[in-house]
């Protein structure tokens, strides 16, 4: 089992690695729509936090040497139902034609006041 870090950013506060990389797949840990290196919690529109989330997942990927388009499943949760089509939009827009199994989870509240997290299982080889 190999741990999955980003160069030049520090290791997560918490108790857990961004990735994983185990059998042949990399496990991406939930990525909040954190701008890396940012010094506040910026909570733009579900549209930004969507695609910075996806983007976050996506820099794990590359640092592990996999890529968006190699993900297997995802799941995203999101703290307001109603948001979900907007959501979707953007997740289409950044995934193309890619369509990898995934779940929606709706939950009660995010760190930070975020409104979504997305975590992601993609083929590492």
């Amino acid at each position: 089992m190999e741990h999955i870090y980003l160069p030049n950013t520090p290791k997560p506060l918490g108790h857990y690695s961004p990735g994983v990389r185990h059998g042949g797949f990399i496990f991406v840990s939930g990525q909040l729509p954190m701008v890396p290196g940012a010094t506040s919690h910026t909570i733009g529109t579900i549209e930004e936090q969507t695609e910075q989330a996806l983007r976050n997942v996506e820099s794990v990927l590359v640092a592990a040497g996999s890529s968006l388009d190699k993900v297997v499943q995802m799941t995203v949760y999101i703290s307001d139902g109603d948001l979900w089509g907007r959501v979707n939009a953007v997740y289409a827009k950044v995934m193309g034609e890619h369509r990898p199994a995934r779940a929606v989870v709706p939950v009660k509240e995010l760190h930070y006041g975020y409104q979504i997290e997305i975590q992601a299982i993609a083929a590492g080889d």
